[in-house]
């Protein structure tokens, strides 16, 4: 229990004016001040829930599902006896994320069944948990813009991406006011998770509200209105958007959602969510909106709005040069070559909806969809790197293995728990009667690590050197 945690009194004031006659001020407070529940989603890029379940079965892990999303789980087990979660092998080969459960409702209202997926964009998308939550619900179709700006999470994020097998996104960098100029009318659908006070992150983090006050969140609603007018003007017309905080009071939330329908009127509607899960209703506002407070779920403080296009709207065109783009788009023959030799190579094909490009030796793989955006906006990363070209062939890259293999493929060597111990730590292996020649694709327990090279009787590590940990799979050095 976190009795000790930090409460201003001026947030207990607010609180009892907005919270529901249905709910008290002292449950309120007594799940402010209990730590919160551990959870992760099944990455279906990678596993069904089912196979993922009867994976971990022997595991001392006891799974609770979480009702907003299929692939979500609450999870309990004994620290003392068991590794921690992101020190598992699944959670290295990118089977899982650890997600907290309210963070999942956004993305579960954004992508429903009837949605159009094309082109998505999720404007403050680091650290990744809900880009490739949005990854996972396209199935790889479409494409995916994941927008950063803080650069120093661009690298987290990237690293998310690539360890869940995320082939059809690109990363920016950008303020996120800047789309509805940049990009007008060009997203089939937004996810706008908007930075906040994070008055319902308070029972994952003691110290969350040191920094609270009633003029921060002011200052923060202000950036919000600026972000959720961008996100709508860059909506095609009948298109979705989601605004999202983790945040509880009404001047961040409701109040931004106003804001953006006295802006442009009879083209905002507001879809309700009572719907979007069993129980939902419990936690819907008037409007539709989902205001959840931590005593209801069990779970973070979270904040939903669904937000349907009806028609055009104006927005000031940008002035801006346009970018150079140092990547050529593969010619025919080239690009049914390197299909080949992937095949050939590593027995990999390329989905569909992609196309490869080249820059120097460099071949990437693009997300189709995004080409009529490639010259509006600057991408930092787009897609992922197949290979370079040397004068033997290619050398295939660690982020194509991770994104593409199946760990079933021929070229696959599969790895013991000391020798997979050994490989997340940056060592070549010498697996015991066994040699071969050219590049491999390392497994354990059936999924891919990444990929190696044979020299001789050992397989030399292609790791990229930012991936290699310090441990290995039991959290201890080896």
């Amino acid at each position: 229990m976190h009795q000790s945690i930090y409460i201003p009194d001026d947030f207990i004031h607010l609180i009892r004016q907005i919270l529901p006659e249905s709910l008290d001020m002292d449950s309120f407070l007594a799940s402010c001040r209990t730590p919160l529940r551990r959870s992760i989603r099944v990455n279906t890029l990678k596993i069904s829930v089912t196979d993922f379940l009867a994976k971990v079965s022997n595991k001392n892990w006891s799974l609770t599902p979480v009702p907003w999303c299929k692939e979500g789980f609450w999870i309990d087990y004994d620290e003392s006896v068991t590794e921690s979660l992101g020190n598992t092998a699944e959670h290295l080969a990118g089977l899982f994320y650890i997600q907290e459960a309210s963070s999942m409702l956004p993305v579960s209202a954004l992508l429903t069944d009837n949605d159009q997926i094309g082109c998505v964009l999720d404007m403050a998308a680091a650290p990744g948990s809900k880009t490739t939550q949005i990854a996972a619900s396209m199935q790889q179709k479409g494409a995916l813009v994941a927008n950063e700006l803080s650069a120093s999470r661009i690298k987290v994020l990237h690293a998310n991406l690539q360890r869940c097998g995320v082939s059809h996104a690109a990363i920016t960098h950008f303020d996120g006011q800047i789309f509805g100029s940049w990009t007008p009318e060009a997203f089939d659908s937004i996810l706008l998770d908007a930075p906040c006070s994070g008055e319902g992150a308070i029972r994952k983090d003691e110290d969350a509200m040191a920094n609270w006050s009633l003029k921060h969140i002011q200052d923060i609603a202000e950036i919000q209105r600026g972000l959720i007018v961008s996100a709508f003007q860059a909506l095609k017309p009948g298109g979705v958007m989601v605004y999202s905080t983790c945040t509880l009071n009404h001047t961040e939330n409701q109040d931004v959602c106003f804001f953006l329908k006295e802006t442009f009127g009879d083209a905002v509607q507001f879809e309700p969510l009572a719907d979007l899960f069993d129980g939902a209703a419990a936690s819907c506002t008037e409007e539709g909106f989902l205001h959840v407070f931590p005593q209801v779920y069990d779970s973070e403080g979270f904040f939903v709005a669904r937000i349907r296009k009806l028609a055009a709207v104006e927005s000031e065109p940008a002035k801006k040069r346009k970018a150079s783009f140092p990547f050529s788009l593969a010619s025919r023959k080239d690009s049914e070559q390197i299909h080949q030799q992937l095949y050939t190579d590593l027995g990999l094909t390329l989905p569909s909806e992609r196309e490869v490009w080249l820059r120097d030796q460099e071949v990437w793989l693009f997300p189709a969809r995004l080409r009529p955006l490639l010259e509006n906006i600057r991408f930092q990363r787009i897609g992922i790197k197949l290979a370079e070209k040397h004068k033997k062939g290619y050398r295939w890259q660690h982020e194509a293995v991770m994104t593409l293999a199946t760990g079933k493929e021929p070229s696959c060597v599969s790895l013991n728990t000391d020798e997979a111990n050994e490989w997340i730590m940056g060592r070549d292996i010498r697996p015991q009667n066994l040699t071969g020649k050219g590049e491999v694709i390392v497994t354990y327990q059936d999924f891919p690590l990444g990929l190696g090279k044979w020299v001789g009787n050992r397989i030399k590590n292609g790791l990229p050197r930012e991936l290699v940990r310090d441990t290995g799979l039991s959290g201890k050095t080896v």
